[in-house]
């Protein structure tokens, strides 16, 4: 049965009544297929809220009754014209102008980008209020009813986006991507930073273990120690195949810099209990924190203060899921502190290292350690530090310093110590006792509740219809969240009739074009697709693909293997060499590889096949499927597929990987290059 709750209409709250424009003018786009648009440009707001919006209207014969909204994960002062200077593929103004929808973008009535907010449902209800002036706007420009609104948002937005389809009556429908649950956050980020720290010295064997031609066992070569928390941050719903990102050298803490603050706001005890408390891995005198903590005390023997910093763009255009959280740092920005001397040791664990001063006018001042170069320890990137350069200014040969990496480890082991109450959860099943309470140490809070930003918690009551969009290779939410959050409308709702999930092979969290390379695609083409199936749904009653059939099994999602049970939007793609997955081959002998690329039914036709014979892990690569392919059509009676074949020889020995990228799209045209489905296939190959 459905939840009996109030539902927020914004146009009977007096806060928002009175908003005002101070910018109304025409301006040009380039769109992404190339062509040119002009567009009205409208800014305003709702001044005793401090919300400030845009809206981008296409001209008034290409108008076609409907708006897209999109929500960043990190609401800013300014966010509203974060999106202006996208181009290309990244451009959602571009992509609503282009299919006749105008775009709304809002602050979320965000004043300040650092502290804690007052009353979180703001940015909901301001969200609201954007779409609701949208459509006065609209309704008198265009002289037509009221609009159709579609709200979208990922990570930190799919929170706010689920929050203002629940919560509301302001959108028609919502197209949330890569999501996590109520309880993900700070669990999700704090797991990975244990993963990279205790399994840094195995990433390529794990990899190599999963790629085509491997053993398959992901455990075989690692210590008992390293197969343990393998398991347990598998379990967790960590993907291992996107270790690939560390085999290849990159280890990025993601927004933990800027969640663990909050955390440590919140629970300030936890972070000494974890080195005295039994239950705790610090309080283990054997345990793997211990051998990487570090604290050292040094001397300052001279400082490096940076000199001018560049000229930025008035417009801070980071609003995408992998990087809004950034503008909540400050940059070192090549500062650097040289000590008399500096700690030793084979294998120190540097990452996440308090400078703390104990001495001179920087006392009680914090900054965190981004290398260690000779004796000088390089200034990386600072929480909520908008006086940063003074601050190194301040520094003096002489003054006493403290290096600690205490709290950074204290925090990987944080989700061990948050395990909900709520059996659903089921990636804590592994600390819980047969009874299902917790088998460790808990906190007084479970504290991912409160990390929302939205003053709400998703409970699948939405308030129209959604599609949601979740990466199967997210290193920063867990797959499963999407699961958990279908079996919660479906617990709600008592169905899913207005429910859609697609779970998409190869795609990261980031929702940038240049997010791939010969290991991942990104799932552009897909949200965009799903904009404008949600708007055929709720416009026109046309019903969208089915959901993506697939198996949660010990937190990992697996789709079902046969792409005609498996259903959703992707196509999938398998590739062999020689008939093989791994092909053993002599120099200089030519190698057969044959694609079979499957489109679910009514996802469209194969539209292009294209080849790499190096492999590049870098993100992001340019131009990594440098090789065109033919194509075969190919159909079964019910859905649209594609073959192909190329030959080639490779002039050194050694072990290769051949992958291949294919595009689909529902028209079967390349015309529209920001609805192009993508997956991709790899296959291993050893010349001697």
């Amino acid at each position: 049965m459905a939840v009996v709750k109030e539902i927020y209409e914004v146009k009977k709250d007096p806060e928002f009544q009175n908003s005002y424009i101070d910018m109304d003018e025409w301006r040009d786009r380039v769109l992404p297929d190339g062509s040119k648009a002009k567009f009205r440009y409208v800014h305003g707001g709702v001044e005793k809220k401090g919300l400030k919006f845009v809206f981008c209207m296409p001209e008034k014969e290409k108008y076609t009754g409907r708006f897209f909204h999109y929500l960043s994960p990190f609401p800013g002062p300014d966010e509203e014209v974060a999106s202006l200077e996208r181009t290309g593929v990244d451009d959602r103004i571009g992509f609503a102008l282009m299919h006749g929808a105008y775009y709304v973008e809002s602050n979320m009535g965000s004043t300040a980008m650092f502290g804690p907010k007052s009353d979180n449902t703001l940015v909901w209800k301001a969200s609201a209020a954007a779409a609701e002036i949208s459509r006065d706007v609209a309704e008198e420009m265009y002289q037509a009813g009221r609009p159709y609104g579609y709200v979208y948002g990922g990570s930190g937005g799919g929170y706010k986006s689920l929050a203002c389809i629940e919560n509301t009556n302001a959108w028609d429908g919502a197209a949330p991507f890569v999501i996590g649950s109520p309880v993900s956050l700070p669990n999700t980020i704090t797991l990975h930073a244990q993963g990279q720290r205790c399994l840094r010295h195995v990433f390529g064997k794990i990899v190599d273990a999963l790629e085509p031609g491997g053993s398959g066992n992901m455990y075989e070569g690692l210590t008992n120690d390293e197969a343990v928390m393998l398991k347990e941050i598998t379990q967790m719903g960590f993907p291992p195949k996107a270790w690939f990102i560390e085999a290849s050298g990159k280890i990025d803490d993601g927004s933990l810099p800027v969640l663990t603050p909050g955390v440590k706001m919140s629970d300030p005890t936890y972070f000494t209990e974890f080195w005295e408390v039994p239950g705790y891995m610090g309080a283990d005198l054997n345990s793997n924190a211990r051998r990487d903590r570090l604290q050292f005390d040094g001397v300052v023997k001279s400082v490096h203060v940076p000199g001018q910093k560049k000229e930025e763009s008035a417009i801070d255009g980071r609003n995408g899921v992998d990087d809004a959280w950034q503008k909540q740092l400050a940059d070192g920005a090549g500062a650097w502190i040289e000590l008399e001397e500096v700690p030793h040791g084979d294998d120190l664990y540097l990452k996440g290292v308090n400078i703390t001063f104990s001495s001179g006018e920087t006392v009680g001042k914090t900054l965190l350690l981004d290398k260690i170069e000779g004796n000088r320890l390089t200034i990386g990137m600072c929480f909520g530090m908008d006086d940063l350069n003074s601050v190194i200014a301040s520094i003096q040969p002489g003054d006493k310093i403290h290096l600690d990496n205490s709290d950074y480890i204290a925090i990987q082991s944080y989700y061990r110590h948050q395990v909900p109450s709520d059996l659903s959860f089921h990636a804590w099943d592994q600390f819980r006792n047969s009874d299902g309470t917790p088998s460790l140490p808990q906190r007084a809070n479970i504290m991912g509740y409160g990390f929302t930003g939205t003053g709400t918690v998703q409970d699948g009551n939405i308030q129209g219809k959604v599609i949601l969009t979740q990466s199967l290779m997210d290193e920063s939410t867990c797959p499963w969240c999407g699961d958990w959050y279908r079996k919660k409308v479906i617990e709600t709702k008592g169905n899913e009739d207005d429910f859609r999930i697609y779970y998409m092979e190869h795609c990261l969290h980031g929702d940038i074009s240049i997010l791939q390379n010969n290991h991942i695609v990104n799932y552009l083409g897909v949200l965009y697709q799903v904009l404008l199936d949600l708007s055929d749904w709720v416009e026109r009653g046309i019903q969208p693909l089915h959901s993506t059939a697939y198996e949660l099994k010990e937190g990992q999602i697996y789709p079902e293997e046969d792409i005609v049970s498996r259903k959703g939007i992707q196509p999938k793609v398998t590739l062999l060499a020689n008939a093989r997955e791994c092909a053993h081959v002599k120099l200089g002998e030519e190698i057969t590889f044959t694609v079979n690329a499957e489109v679910p039914e009514g996802a469209g036709k194969v539209t292009a096949v294209d080849y790499s014979f190096e492999d590049h892990a870098e993100i992001p690569c340019e131009n990594a499927f440098p090789v065109s392919g033919s194509i075969t059509e190919t159909y079964n009676g019910a859905a649209y597929g594609a073959t192909s074949q190329i030959k080639y020889a490779y002039s050194q020995p050694g072990t290769f990987f051949t992958s291949v990228r294919v595009m689909s799209n529902r028209q079967g045209s390349l015309n529209n290059p920001t609805t192009q489905v993508l997956n991709l296939a790899r296959v291993r190959v050893i010349v001697e």
